[in-house]
């Protein structure tokens, strides 16, 4: 049971962050600086809001999520750890891993000296973890709130053996509608679509989603950014330890499928994600740590 007054009382910080029941009752830390307002559910470590100052939300969340323990939340930022997707031996094992299923221990929250506000959260493995994933491990989330949102996953192995995983920081970006959008920054490279099997080269500067849409960008360390044209703005996704950038939209046939998902979300959201997967795990030796951030932030509109 999480005790949310003892929380306020270690953690709070006076007219900026604070601890509040929402959703279903789950707790999430509430932050309100000059910059921004965020909301981070300590259930999954998850962001599920992100406001700069004068402008309106940035993450998309669905209506239809669940908010409660045993299932994900659907939006935000989840976070897939220790693996992506299915799990490679036993289908019966969560999709994109345990991590975004499981409370996280609050560790720190302070006002760094620009006025921007820290949050770290922390999940060790336990003997729950371990009927998921065997190894010894201590993952931890570093969110920063200000004019950008930065968020970063560190994994450190505390074992004494090597081990192998494979992680993505799972961004969902609220849309005024899917025509409206355009991509820009991956021309030239490879991917995997995981629709086909197959893989090809992005050759248009813009991508442009008209259909269901599963590609996996390999090989690239490159922010790209989404233009809306009529919320008029450019949202910037940068990241850092990813060679892997994902871009999904379920299209209106699977949309209809997931029960936690309207029927029509399809047609307001596109996730962007730093992802290590496919040709790039994370391998860390005993005592090795590895950091995988997205950073988001919008861009000014530029001159047609």
């Amino acid at each position: 049971m999480i005790d949310i007054d003892e929380l306020d009382e270690k953690f709070s910080i006076e007219g900026e962050l604070g601890f509040a029941e929402l959703e279903e009752d789950l707790v999430f830390i509430t932050v309100s600086n000059k910059f921004a307002d965020a909301d981070i559910c300590l259930y999954g470590a998850h962001v599920t809001s992100f406001k700069p100052r004068n402008s309106m939300e940035i993450l998309w969340m669905s209506p239809d999520s669940s908010f409660e323990e045993g299932t994900p939340i659907r939006g935000g930022i989840p976070v897939c750890f220790p693996w992506f997707g299915p799990h490679k031996t036993d289908q019966d094992k969560p999709q994109h891993g345990f991590a975004r299923l499981m409370y996280w221990n609050v560790i720190e929250t302070s006002t760094l000296p620009s006025g921007e506000t820290l949050v770290r959260l922390q999940l060790c493995s336990s003997e729950e973890t371990k009927t998921f994933w065997e190894n010894d491990f201590c993952a931890e989330m570093k969110i920063v709130v200000g004019t950008v949102l930065n968020v970063t996953l560190k994994v450190t192995n505390t074992s004494e053996v090597p081990f192998e995983y494979t992680c993505a920081l799972h961004s969902y970006f609220s849309l005024s509608a899917i025509e409206n959008l355009s991509i820009e920054g991956l021309e030239g490279v490879s991917y995997f679509n995981q629709l086909t099997g197959e893989k090809d080269v992005q050759k248009e500067f813009f991508l442009h989603i008209q259909e269901p849409l599963t590609r996996h960008y390999l090989g690239t360390e490159t922010p790209v950014v989404i233009e809306d044209n009529v919320f008029n703005r450019r949202i910037k996704v940068d990241k850092s330890g990813s060679k892997v950038t994902t871009v999904w939209n379920p299209g209106e046939e699977t949309c209809a499928k997931i029960g936690d998902l309207p029927d029509d979300a399809w047609e307001t959201f596109v996730c962007v994600e730093a992802t290590n997967a496919f040709d790039y795990p994370v391998q860390l030796s005993s005592g090795e740590s590895f950091e995988t951030s997205t950073i988001i932030g919008l861009e000014e509109k530029r001159d047609l």
